[in-house]
Parts: C-alpha cells; sequence; structure tokens
C-alpha cells in the first residue's frame, strides 16, 4: 500500500506519517522543507520538497498512490487565505483525478462551510466541495481547537505564570491533541473498507473553558497560572510582525470571532464518535511541560 502525506512536517502531518511508517506501508512525505523530516527517512520513508500548490509535483508523487492524506498548510504571506485553500485544494483534486487515489483524507474544521465569514472554517468547506467532486472515496476530519496552540504559550507560562488567548475566560471550548487527529487520519488512510463521502467531528475528551484549563495547568505545575484576554486587533498586529498580509490578517480575525462566538461552530452537540482519548493533563504532562520543566524559571 502506498500512502502520500502532504504537509508532512506538521504536527498532525507527522503524526500521522509516523502511523503509517509505523504499518508498515510504503510512505511519501511532501514538505516544503523536507530537512524536517530526516528521521522519518531514516525509518524508511520518503521524502520530496513539493508544496500544496505544486499541481505537476503533487501528480508526480501521487502517481500509483492508494490514499493521500490532505492538510491544507498555513501561509501568512499569501493574498488571500481563502484563495491559497482553494488553490492548493485543486491542486490536490487534479493529482487524485490524474492518478485515480481511492481514498482522501482531509484535515478540515468543526462547521466548515456553515457560513461565509468564519475565516478558515469557511475556506474548510470550499477545500470538502473540491475533493468531493473526485471520484475518490473522501473523509473530512473537523477535528476542534488544537492543545498544541498551548506551546506558543510555554514561554508567557515561564516567565509570567499567564496565558494569553483572545477568547472570554468561560468559553467553552473543544482541546484536542493533534496526536488524536494524526492517529485517526491514519487509521483511515490504512484502511481500504470504507467508501463515500462523509464528514466526522473530533473535539477530543472533553471541552474545557479557559479558566479551566489554567486551572489543570495551576495543578499540574504547582503554582498558580492565570489566564488573560486579549484583542483580537492585538494578535493581528503580532501578525503583521511575521509577514502576514492584511486579507489574511482580516480573515484570521473573522477565524478567532468564529470561534470565540459561545453560539458559534464550538457549540455543535458532542457525541460519542467525536470523542478522542487525550485528556488536556495528560498533553501538559506529556508535551507542554514533560518532566514538569515550566518549574524553572
Amino acid at each position: 500500500m502506498k500512502i502520500v502525506i502532504a504537509a508532512a512536517s506538521g504536527n498532525i502531518g507527522r503524526r500521522t506519517a509516523e502511523k503509517i511508517i509505523q504499518a508498515g506501508a510504503e510512505t511519501i512525505l511532501l514538505a516544503r522543507h523536507p530537512e524536517k523530516l530526516a528521521d522519518l527517512v531514516a525509518q524508511g520513508a520518503t521524502v520530496k520538497p513539493i508544496s500544496s500548490d505544486d499541481t505537476q509535483g503533487l501528480i508526480e508523487a501521487t502517481q500509483n498512490a492508494d490514499a493521500l492524506f490532505w492538510l491544507t498548510p498555513p501561509k501568512l504571506d499569501a493574498p488571500s487565505l481563502r484563495d491559497w485553500c482553494i488553490q492548493t485544494a485543486m491542486a490536490g483534486a487534479k493529482a487524485v483525478r490524474e492518478n485515480d487515489v481511492k481514498r482522501v483524507v482531509n484535515i478540515s474544521g468543526i462547521g466548515a462551510g456553515s457560513a461565509s465569514n468564519l475565516g478558515t472554517v469557511s475556506f474548510g468547506g470550499n477545500v470538502e466541495s473540491i475533493f468531493n467532486q473526485t471520484t475518490a472515496n473522501v473523509l473530512h476530519l473537523r477535528p476542534g481547537y488544537f492543545m498544541e496552540n498551548f506551546l506558543d504559550q510555554v514561554e508567557f507560562i515561564r516567565r509570567d505564570d499567564t496565558v494569553y488567548f483572545p477568547y472570554a475566560s468561560d468559553h467553552d471550548i473543544p482541546w484536542i491533541s493533534t496526536d488524536d487527529i494524526g492517529d485517526e487520519a491514519a487509521k483511515y488512510l490504512l484502511n481500504d473498507g470504507w467508501a463515500g463521502h462523509w464528514t466526522r467531528n473530533l473535539m477530543g475528551s472533553e471541552n474545557l473553558t479557559l479558566f479551566e484549563t489554567t486551572a489543570v495547568l495551576s495543578q499540574v505545575l504547582n503554582r498558580p497560572i492565570k489566564y488573560v484576554q486579549v484583542t483580537i486587533e492585538s494578535i493581528q498586529q503580532r501578525l503583521a510582525l511575521t509577514g502576514a498580509t492584511p486579507d489574511v490578517q482580516r480573515e484570521l480575525g473573522n477565524l478567532y470571532r468564529a470561534l470565540g462566538n459561545p453560539d458559534g461552530v464550538y457549540a455543535t452537540v458532542r457525541t460519542p464518535e467525536a470523542v478522542t482519548p487525550t485528556t488536556f493533563e495528560q498533553f501538559v504532562k506529556n508535551k507542554l511541560f514533560p518532566n514538569n520543566l515550566a518549574l524553572t524559571h
């Protein structure tokens, strides 16, 4: 079995690749920075320096492939994230058609396409539609908010004992580990017994507010960690400093507003099949602060 993994150097792509390699399948990894995947190459994977918008490169990489993993990689310097999502999806879909790839597992998001002003949540609906127009069997995994977004908070926790997000402290969020997403993606990529076009929400083990996540952090780290809500405008200003274009700043602002809406996409009803195993406490202990390194200021 040959499986191609786009955006393989990200958290979800890497985890998916690890599981595919462990299963013994031929694993083709696509990444703009292949040097980040040297350890996976040592385990038997093949890496190709192909970007998600490289149509010809995608066609060549997916020849004789049984399955394709797809995740739209972020591109802050794109003129528009909407256009970038559509452009890359069309490139991926063309490769699927050209090579008659039988299965596609696409990482989307809860509420994808439910409204037009939700930033990348809206654009996820465009991507889903583009792949659904192929003859492949397509699964769209729709995860909640990544626990790994806390990795950007490590410095603030160590320095200020503080966590900063643009959401109300009592906002209910379905936190999920990207490891769990990768595990689910690999399971479907390796399984040729499903068919059709369908979606599955992935919502982690439980919904938690920012107040509740900082309580967990305080308990694990054995010192009080507080939460401070920042403005979306301040985040947009920081994005500008990293090279984000004006449209991308606006689109991500729309995303943060959508995710922070108490009646929005994160008000989705939790169902048994949406539950994944990793708890936030496990994430903190095993990935965010292994060996409790945060105690060193």
